[in-house]
Order: structure tokens, then C-alpha cells, then sequence
């Protein structure tokens, strides 16, 4: 194969080979392959360590490079958040009630007794909580991954870049635009590695399935289903629920009239697995609603940093399985206190590659839950990303829509 053709191969057609391979491998090995799962941790790990700094400098990036009028912030920020509340709420409600986790945790080996008993016994106190993110020094969130810290320490920092920048214009200074220069090079130097890292996906996928066939059998394959119906579902439920209620009933626009400008945008998004990639067609989708420039570029271009109801969605619903799953029984404070997190992750991430795996597993590490079964998550996670970045896209176009209305 030459490597022209090699770089032509999607994504998700190098999963589908990775998994059947590994579904092959795993039965010859038997317990031997479980060295293989090690291939899934180490991308895990990677990932972890790459969209750290991805999340600080996206955020610096985003403070210091959106201009919006306070009245139309507002808005769109009540608006958005709107949105993401009943996602997220529908997320968890999926979980909740179909509870699609049990059905792995009776495929796979049963966790350990004294981390399920040490977050059983684990009380949420929000407001020590809230102190412990709290950072103690600069250094410290990025080495423990805790992403409400940084987010913290990325507004702070990008608040305070602007007020320079501010400030030194008015003097007909110009030294603010090295740093943010820098920041910008730098977002992109991780964009790029990230890229790379994900581009290792497939290799985890072969690893995790050799290793889970080879121990269990086919089992956990049906846990795997139940995810996957229980994400794509859920994603399903909210456009049909809560987008077209609020296209018909809020905006007064025809679902016909709606669907036949969403059909490209919706299209590209699968292909292309990406909201942000999709930007030029949603915006050619909205000038057919006859949606105002202005709205448009607030509600898909601003706005497309933090509406992100589809990883808002999944990642409720993807909390709650990998606990299940895990033996873990989460209380309404502990699911409160993940959902918040889940806010704070998905604004960061939402225009990298893979944004709500890789957002999980912040969330993850931040509410100190086991990121032991994510491995095997990234087995179908190429089908729910599709419909993820689908839901991201409807949601700009919602947003949008609404705030021309309003």
C-alpha cells in the first residue's frame, strides 16, 4: 500500500480492522494476550497527558480572541447553558434507568473490593470541594490532571492578557502580541500531538479486544452494545425532543423547512467526524434559514467552544455506565459534582480530534473514578463520535436560531 493510500484509510475503517484482528488474535492467545491490554493504557495515558495543556491553552486562547458584546454574552451563554443542562440531564436519566453498565460488569472481572468500598463510602462536600480546586501553585493541577483547576487558572491567566493588551494599546505598546502569539503556537504545537495520539487509536483497539476476548470470551461484547444503544440513544432522543420543540414551538420554523437546511451540515459532520469542520456548512445552513450573520457567527463560531451538547450527553451517560460497570453506586451529589465537571471539561476540548473521549477521561480522573475500562470503550467509540459531532452541530445551529429569535 503506498502511503498516499495509507493516509486515505479513515479512522474508523482502521478500527473496524483493528477489532477484527484483535477478536481473531484474542480466542488463539487465551489468557496469554493479556499483555496486549497494556497497548489500550498507554494510549489512555497519552491522551491524558496531551489535553492537559490543550485544555489551559484553548481556553487562554478562546478569553483572548472572542470579542462579544456584553448583552449578546448573556444570551448565548443562558441560552447554551440551557441546552447543556438538559443534555447532561438526559444523559444521566439514560443511565439511570436502563442502567446499560450492569450488563459489562457481569461480563468482566469484578472490580476491587476496596476501591468500590473507598467511593462508596465517599460523601461530597461541595463547598471543600470547591476549595480543594483551589490551585496551590502553578505547577500542581497540570501534574494532577484536575481540570477545574486549570480551567480556573486559564480564565485567570486570559482575563489578565486582555486587560495588558488593553492597557498597552492604549499606550501604543505591543508586547502582549508575543505572548499571545505564544499561546496560540502552543495550542496548536498540542493540537498537533494530539493528533498523533489519536492517530494510535486503532493499535489500542487490537490490544484491548485480544485482551478481553482472550480472558472472557465474547461476554463483554453485549455490555458493549448496551453502551453503544445507550449513547447513540440518548443523542437521538435530544434532537427529536429537545431541538425540533424548540425549532417548532420557540423559533416557529417548519421542521421540513429546519431539516432540509440541516441535511448537509448533519452529512458533513459524519464524515468528517468534526463540529469545527463542519463550521462553513453550518453557516451556509443558517444563511438558507435566513438566519442574520451576526447571529450565526455568535451562536456556531463563539459559540462552538462551549455548546457542545453532544459530549455533554455522552459524557453523563458514559459517567454513570463506567461506574455501574465498575460496581460503583453514585449518590445525587456525587452524579451533581460529575456533571459539573463534565461543564468545565467540554468547553476546552470541543475542536480536537475524538473531544468527548478525550474529555471523558479528564472528567474521569478529576472525580477520581477508574479509567481502567476506557481502553475498551475506544472499541466502538468511532460509531458514537459520529453521532456526537452530529449533535454538536445541530446544537450550534439551534443556538443560533434561538438567538436570532430572541
Amino acid at each position: 500500500m503506498s502511503a498516499s493510500t495509507a493516509r486515505s484509510v479513515p479512522l474508523s475503517a482502521l478500527i473496524l480492522g483493528a477489532m477484527a484482528l484483535g477478536l481473531v488474535v484474542g480466542p488463539l492467545l487465551g489468557k496469554d494476550a493479556a499483555p496486549l491490554g497494556e497497548l489500550g493504557k498507554l494510549v489512555i495515558q497519552l491522551i491524558k497527558a496531551v489535553a492537559t495543556p490543550l485544555l489551559f491553552f484553548a481556553i487562554v486562547n478562546a478569553i483572548v480572541t472572542t470579542e462579544v458584546r456584553a448583552r449578546s454574552g448573556v444570551r448565548l451563554l443562558g441560552l447554551a447553558t440551557l441546552n447543556a443542562c438538559i443534555a447532561l440531564g438526559l444523559g444521566l436519566l439514560v443511565s439511570n434507568t436502563f442502567r446499560p453498565g450492569d450488563h459489562l460488569a457481569a461480563a468482566v472481572a469484578p472490580p476491587d473490593p476496596a476501591k468500590v468500598a473507598a467511593y462508596a463510602d465517599k460523601k461530597v462536600d461541595f463547598v471543600q470541594t470547591l476549595v480543594s480546586y483551589v490551585p496551590t501553585s502553578l505547577v500542581g493541577p497540570f501534574v494532577d490532571n484536575t481540570i477545574i483547576s486549570i480551567v480556573l487558572l486559564g480564565v485567570l491567566l486570559g482575563a489578565a492578557l486582555r486587560t495588558v493588551r488593553t492597557q498597552q494599546l492604549a499606550a501604543g505598546q505591543h508586547g502582549h502580541k508575543v505572548v499571545e502569539d505564544g499561546v496560540a503556537a502552543l495550542l496548536a504545537l498540542m493540537e498537533t500531538v494530539l493528533g498523533w495520539v489519536v492517530k494510535l487509536i486503532p493499535i489500542a483497539v487490537f490490544g484491548v479486544v485480544a485482551k478481553t476476548v482472550g480472558e472472557y470470551g465474547f461476554a463483554p461484547l453485549k455490555g458493549l452494545a448496551a453502551y453503544l444503544v445507550a449513547g447513540v440513544g440518548g443523542l437521538a432522543l435530544h434532537v427529536l425532543l429537545v431541538y425540533q420543540v424548540e425549532v417548532a414551538l420557540w423559533a416557529r420554523i417548519p421542521l421540513r423547512r429546519f431539516w432540509a437546511a440541516a441535511r448537509e451540515p448533519v452529512v458533513t459532520a459524519l464524515g468528517t467526524n468534526s463540529s469545527l469542520a463542519t463550521l462553513p456548512v453550518t453557516l451556509r445552513g443558517l444563511d438558507r434559514l435566513g438566519v442574520s450573520r451576526s447571529s450565526s457567527a455568535l451562536g456556531a463560531c463563539v459559540g462552538t467552544n462551549f455548546n457542545n451538547d453532544g459530549i455533554l450527553l455522552y459524557e453523563g451517560m458514559a459517567v454513570l455506565f463506567v461506574a455501574q460497570a465498575s460496581g460503583l453506586d453514585l449518590d445525587l451529589g456525587q452524579q451533581v459534582l460529575a456533571s459539573v465537571t463534565c461543564l468545565v471539561a467540554a468547553m476546552g476540548v470541543a475542536g480536537v480530534p475524538e473531544a468527548g473521549f478525550i474529555s471523558l477521561a479528564l472528567v474521569l480522573n478529576t472525580v477520581g473514578m477508574p479509567v481502567e475500562l476506557l481502553p475498551l470503550l475506544l472499541t466502538v467509540d468511532w460509531v458514537i463520535a459520529r453521532g456526537r459531532s452530529v449533535v454538536n452541530v445541530l446544537s450550534d445551529m439551534v443556538l443560533s436560531i434561538l438567538l436570532d429569535r430572541t
